[in-house]
């Protein structure tokens, strides 16, 4: 009975954590398929637009960052990122993505490597939805060879069909680049209730009386 008691009481407190699991609504956030099921646009002047390369190659562009071996955001991240190097460009990545009436969270991560981190000229990247940019990194002002998280938050108020764009801005040679990967959009987790608080609380209160309990009887 007290076991059963420990399971209710278990279940009552991680009922919300669980029920705020999202799904990643971009096709192919993480590169593993090269760029299928995105869209490149924009304007390059020098020879480099952006290519996926795989982490840990020191081969040339564009299978690697020019030879540097990038590491993996994380075993979970695969083996491939999106590699964005030219000096004078604007490009994007972007998706037609449905979304609901809502609140959406979109983010991404990003490593500046090494050999372009040290350039005069800064890069910046961007993820958008429906041209309203909501996750915004600017190369220069974080450290290098390093994987940082990126994110920003929407509410939608008509569902429909958006544009879900990831850009890339550089305007100087030469110029920092940066290694892409884990681009996402899903719903927002929502603030719990404070119904939603005292439902947890009561969950730790019982586990706790039960532990008691327990040691009471044992003693």
């Amino acid at each position: 009975m007290r076991k059963n008691l420990i399971i209710i009481a278990a279940a009552a407190l991680f009922a919300p954590l669980s029920a705020s699991a999202a799904t990643n609504l971009v096709t192919n956030g993480s590169f593993e398929n090269g760029l299928a099921g995105w869209t490149l646009s924009g304007a390059v002047t020098d020879s480099y637009p952006a290519v996926v390369i795989t982490y840990g190659s020191t081969a040339a562009y564009p299978t690697s960052a020019f030879g540097e071996a990038v590491a993996a955001e994380n075993a979970a991240a695969g083996t491939h990122g999106a590699y964005f190097v030219s000096d004078f460009s604007n490009q994007s990545l972007t998706q037609q993505v449905y979304l609901g009436v809502g609140t959406y969270q979109i983010g991404f991560s990003a490593y500046a490597p090494a050999n372009g981190y040290g350039n005069a000229h800064d890069a910046t990247f961007s993820g958008s939805i429906a041209g309203d940019v909501l996750a915004n990194y600017s190369v220069s002002q974080k450290p290098g060879t390093t994987w940082l998280d990126f994110s920003g938050q929407k509410t939608v108020t008509a569902a429909g069909m958006y544009n879900i764009a990831f850009s890339f801005n550089t305007s100087g040679y030469p110029a920092k680049d940066v290694v892409i990967d884990s681009v996402y959009v899903m719903t927002a987790a929502p603030v719990p209730e404070p119904e939603t608080y005292a439902l947890m609380l009561s969950g730790l209160g019982l586990i706790g009386f039960v532990a008691r309990r327990r040691r009471a009887d044992q003693a």
